[in-house]
């Protein structure tokens, strides 16, 4: 079998998770849901919303924290705009994939339409869908230029919806190819910090549920569309499909996906894992020896007429936020912060550096240098940042996330969604 074949194959088995696997799906599914919960409240919501209320009448599936329903595309693509507007949601570091935010919308969306699913079949789907998309950004060897975590994200959430409608396994060649005809987005959006970037990450929920309901329909589309001339890793990136297909089924990629302590982009959490240690210190520089990507996505010069969009990729804002609150709260980023002097000239004290790291998608190791008032300097080497499977997040900070996550929430209609999360997920009652 070709590679293609290989990946098409694995997506539609049957699979006996490991025990340790299983257990981060659940623990990531509730990390999702909850970051959800959170956006549901976020910048732009109600105008995503009214739109996807114009997409056709129904009230297929729910959206996560709010008591309303909408049909399965509107309520996947709204949903996946939620887990990610708010850049809280878990990465795969070394893919630079977000590989949840869009396969569990998708799921969800899909198992609500059905009226319900076995939840074994739902962690498997996800499990799965998750591989593919992490795997696919693993394969890359170029930077980004598309948006990455969006474009193997619909790959991913598509196969996993396909497992859900039970899809014959002749099929899945098709939902892939169909997929990779509705895969969209680019970097331009993350350049600019624009609200643009969570919609192109709904779009590929939307996508997801667009694609297999085609095939089901009978429709097919084109199979060699990783590997071949106009494939996925000939046009979006560039890389080996082999690098990820060697190990699959052995290397659960779902287990090396981190959390994010932070609602701001993971490229930022290093710097501020690190600064969250000199809260209160009377700090007057800050240096950080990062590699290129860190600056690509989040070394953005301050502005004091920026939006949140913006702001959650703002190194120097996002440090200069964490050595005057301890915290990083979504509920600070408004104009009078962004136009708060003291907190434009905490930013000023921040610079950060290439470290010559050769690798296009790295995001650490990285080293700050911190210089306070009285002269002194701690070198602080960073080369595992928090919330990955090597620097996990404590349980208080786990619960420090999820209380704030249901704070932030729209309404709680279903006592699930933070106490049960794979009931919530599986049983739409």
């Amino acid at each position: 079998m070709t590679p293609t074949e290989q990946l098409v194959a694995f997506a539609a088995a049957r699979h006996a998770l490991p025990a340790a696997v299983r257990s981060d799906t659940l623990r990531l599914i509730a990390d999702t849901l909850a970051v959800g919960a959170a956006g549901s409240t976020g910048p732009g919501m109600d105008g995503v919303l009214a739109v996807a209320r114009s997409w056709g009448k129904g009230d297929d599936a729910r959206l996560i924290a709010r008591d309303k329903r909408l049909p399965a595309s509107a309520a996947a693509y709204a949903n996946c705009f939620a887990i990610h507007c708010l850049e809280w949601d878990a990465v795969h570091e070394g893919a630079v994939v977000h590989a949840m935010s869009a396969v569990v919308p998708a799921v969800m969306a899909a198992v609500d339409r059905k009226g319900g699913c076995d939840a074994d079949a739902v962690v498997e789907a996800i499990a799965v869908g998750v591989d593919v998309a992490a795997g696919l950004g693993l394969a890359a060897e170029s930077g980004l230029s598309f948006f990455r975590p969006a474009i193997t994200g619909i790959y991913g959430a598509a196969l996993a919806v396909a497992r859900i409608e039970n899809l014959p396994e002749a099929a899945f060649a098709d939902v892939l190819g169909m997929a990779h005809a509705h895969a969209a987005g680019t970097m331009q959006a993350h350049t600019e910090g624009s609200i643009a970037l969570p919609l192109q990450f709904a779009n590929a929920a939307r996508g997801a549920i667009h694609a297999v309901d085609l095939v089901r329909h009978g429709l097919t589309a084109a199979h060699d569309v990783i590997e071949g001339p106009f494939g996925h890793l000939r046009l979006f990136d560039r890389g080996s499909l082999d690098t990820y297909t060697a190990t699959l089924g052995t290397r659960w990629l779902i287990s090396e996906v981190s959390t994010k302590p932070y609602p701001s982009g993971r490229a930022s959490h290093a710097v501020l894992g690190t600064l969250s240690q000199f809260h209160g210190a009377d700090v007057v520089a800050v240096e950080a020896y990062v590699p290129p990507l860190i600056r690509h996505l989040v070394g953005r010069k301050y502005d004091p007429g920026m939006t949140p969009a913006y702001a959650r990729l703002c190194l120097p804002f996002l440090a200069a936020l964490m050595l005057r609150d301890g915290e990083i709260d979504p509920r600070r980023f408004t104009p009078e912060t962004f136009a708060d002097p003291a907190i434009a000239a905490l930013a000023a004290r921040f610079s950060h550096h290439d470290d010559g790291n050769a690798d296009p998608n790295a995001l650490s190791p990285q080293r700050l240098l911190v210089t306070l008032a009285d002269g002194s300097r701690a070198e602080c080497g960073v080369p595992a940042t928090l919330g990955a499977p090597q620097a996990p997040l404590s349980p208080a900070q786990a619960a420090a996330k999820r209380d704030l996550c249901r704070r932030l929430a729209f309404a709680e209609p279903d006592l699930r969604l933070f106490d049960a999360p794979l009931s919530y997920l599986t049983d739409p009652q």
